[in-house]
């Protein structure tokens, strides 16, 4: 035990050292912050909730600026709460923000060593992913190829929500949003529609790594000393990682069997018979990443690296996606208004037939349904911060150094809160997208911010999410549909509470309960 006292106080005695003298060449040019203490101040700041640190950024902000430093992690860390230093960073000097940090030891193993998009330096590996994401999957016309999925998941979500409202009884809606868009996301990935068993199967694995990943932060921390004084959370971390690739990498091996035996078939078959299997035959995410070759080291990715980046595919989809849809559901049950006047303008269009389908090609008719989407969005964001991004060099900011390796994080909910854009940022107003009920307002808005930053829930700039037009879809079919089959209702005594809480995402502290009644 002595020896083991000895080497940690030298090691924190190093480290101190290396704070104090990093912190004095670099604090003449960073921007401004709170005072901090080495080392001492760091473990105050990583004990923190998400929501202290946020509350804790907003009174910095106000007291330093919009743009500030903290002591998180071994590194400056620089928040950005305005709109127009984050599209002048995101934007106008992309490339010199695209970078990410070098992953902690723990999402290095959980990355496959940053082989996935949204971890990935910025170089030819994250060119090649994103490529083969935006081009094979994301491009409108494969999107469109999933109609059908879309369909069948809103017939699951139908079904349950019909067996509850026969029942009388109130709903705790968002374990079937998430189910919902698990199936959906499971469907694009692998190809197939799986058994509900194999569903839920997948879907335990990918949100045990999830839920537990705050509990191995420690681990982060001198990895060759927790290994052994954490030895057991290390194998607990391990083991998660084992069943997620024990889980995911039979279907992939599956599915490039699956590609095989089709080729085999279309050889031996006439062409009439190859064109109708063809036209069954859908394209998922597994297929493009089979014959991906590394651009570095000239190789095709592992299995391991697939699944890494099949898991990405699915937990990026599956929680942002139900979490807003339970958001805008939740202030759609509270302001019934809203939820009449999106009915109305859904009726104009769908009249008073008895069609059981809000369709795809009806939803750009439906001016108040996109406004009432992008108003959740903007004030819900799914995620109150992006991922963060790093500089490769010292880049000067509005008169300020960010130092070299340093990060970078964007107030992403704060910019969409500005009261200098929006009028009463924090009720929520549908209208304020219309301007007057012109639809092509509604339309003409950019989410993207690529010539003005007004809100931001997917990012900005090179690492904006390449998901974003298919989340907006699925959030705008699914709303349509939801609200086209049943009127929602908020439970009589039991009000609709917008508390907010972290998990993977931000999500409502006590979830969406709601009488739904099927519309006659």
């Amino acid at each position: 035990m002595e020896t083991w006292f000895i080497i940690i106080i030298s090691l924190c005695f190093c480290s101190l050292l290396n704070s104090i003298f990093s912190h004095c060449r670099s604090s003449i040019n960073l921007p401004p912050g709170p005072p901090s203490i080495p080392i001492f101040t760091n473990l105050q700041w990583l004990r923190r909730s998400p929501l202290q640190i946020e509350s804790l950024l907003r009174t910095s902000v106000a007291k330093y600026g919009p743009i500030i430093t903290l002591p998180i992690g071994t590194r400056p860390t620089v928040f950005i709460a305005d709109r127009s230093i984050a599209h002048n960073a995101l934007v106008l000097n992309g490339a010199l923000f695209a970078d990410r940090p070098t992953a902690l030891p723990i999402s290095k193993i959980a990355s496959s060593n940053q082989h996935n998009i949204n971890t990935a330096s910025y170089g030819p590996l994250w060119r090649l992913l994103r490529r083969n994401l935006t081009s094979q999957i994301l491009h409108p016309s494969r999107v469109k190829s999933y109609a059908r999925a879309r369909r069948w998941v809103l017939d699951i979500l139908i079904d349950r929500f019909l067996s509850h409202s026969q029942l009388g009884e109130p709903i705790f809606v968002v374990d079937h949003f998430q189910y919902a868009m698990f199936c959906l996301l499971v469907l694009m990935c692998f190809g197939d529609k799986l058994e509900e068993s194999q569903i839920k199967e997948i879907e335990n694995v990918q949100r045990a790594m999830l839920v537990n990943l705050g509990r191995f932060n420690a681990l982060n921390f001198w990895p060759k000393l927790t290994k052994i004084f954490l030895q057991k959370r290390w194998e607990t971390f391990h083991e998660l990682k084992r069943k997620r690739d024990e889980v995911t990498i039979p279907l992939i091996e599956a599915r490039r069997k699956a590609i095989q035996n089709r080729e085999n078939r279309a050889n031996r078959a006439n062409r009439a018979e190859a064109e109708e299997e063809k036209e069954e035959f859908v394209v998922s995410y597994v297929d493009t990443l089979l014959d991906l070759e590394h651009p570095d080291e000239k190789r095709k990715l592992t299995d391991e690296e697939m699944a890494t980046l099949a898991s990405e595919f699915l937990n990026a989809g599956t929680d942002t996606t139900s979490t807003a849809l339970q958001w805008i559901m939740a202030n759609l049950v509270k302001y019934p208004e809203i939820q009449h006047k999106l009915f109305a303008d859904m009726k104009g269009v769908m009249g008073d037939g008895t069609g059981e389908e809000v369709k795809e090609e009806d939803l750009g008719k439906l001016p108040y349904l996109r406004a009432v989407v992008l108003e959740g969005l903007r004030r819900h964001p799914p995620g109150h911060f992006v991922l963060p991004h790093a500089v490769k060099e010292d880049t000067v900011l509005e008169n300020y150094v960010i130092p070299k390796n340093g990060t970078v994080n964007f107030m992403v909910a704060e910019m969409g809160w500005d009261p200098e854009v929006w009028e009463e940022p924090m009720a929520f107003k549908p209208e304020r997208f219309m301007k007057g009920g012109e639809e092509e307002e509604v339309a003409g808005f950019d989410i993207t911010g690529s010539k003005e930053i007004k809100m931001m829930p997917f990012g900005a700039g090179r690492r904006m999410c390449p998901g974003f037009g298919l989340a907006i879809l699925h959030l705008e079919y699914f709303i349509a549909n939801l609200v086209w089959r049943f009127e929602w209702k908020a439970v009589e005594g039991d009000g609709v509470d917008l508390s907010e809480k972290v998990e993977f995402t931000v999500v409502m502290e006590k979830p969406l309960k709601a009488n739904i009644i099927p519309r006659s």
